[in-house]
């Protein structure tokens, strides 16, 4: 498992997550081309951080100023690719060695391969970056 490395930004984004939400981030992403934050919650606390109805976590976006995301940690980085994934059906998720690099291949249905891949390629890129940071795994190819 890799070292994750917060801003100062992003601690203090997860203080605020935390106080409000009561769910235990381990990370928090901040993704400034898109105006979003993305925070990984522990596994277990993805409820809690959602709240009834939403609205904890509308509380949270209303507070920053910002869209968030929340995806549920897993210590599986298939797993993890899974969840960062949300709410795409993912039919299956491989992850080879090639050239000595971790490659994770992900199966998605055919009629959601725009929605896992996003506008502009962002919902990949979100990904691809919250895999290498848990998980080492240096590329996400869509199948």
């Amino acid at each position: 498992m890799s070292e994750v490395k917060l801003s100062t930004d992003g601690i203090r984004y997860i203080a605020l997550f935390e106080s409000m939400t009561g769910a235990s981030a381990r990370d928090c992403f901040e993704d400034s081309e898109n105006n979003r934050l993305i925070f990984v919650v522990k596994s277990g606390d993805m409820g809690l951080a959602i709240g009834k109805g939403g609205e904890h976590i509308n509380r949270v976006k209303k507070t920053i100023g910002k869209h968030v995301e929340i995806i549920e940690h897993s210590d599986d980085a298939a797993e993890f690719v899974k969840n960062a994934f949300h709410p795409v059906s993912i039919k299956n998720v491989n992850i080879m060695v090639k050239d000595d690099k971790r490659i994770a291949y992900v199966e998605v249905l055919t009629k959601e391969k725009g929605l896992a891949i996003g506008r502009d390629g962002k919902n990949i890129e979100k990904v691809k970056k919250l895999s290498a940071r848990h998980h080492n795994i240096d590329d996400v190819i869509i199948q």
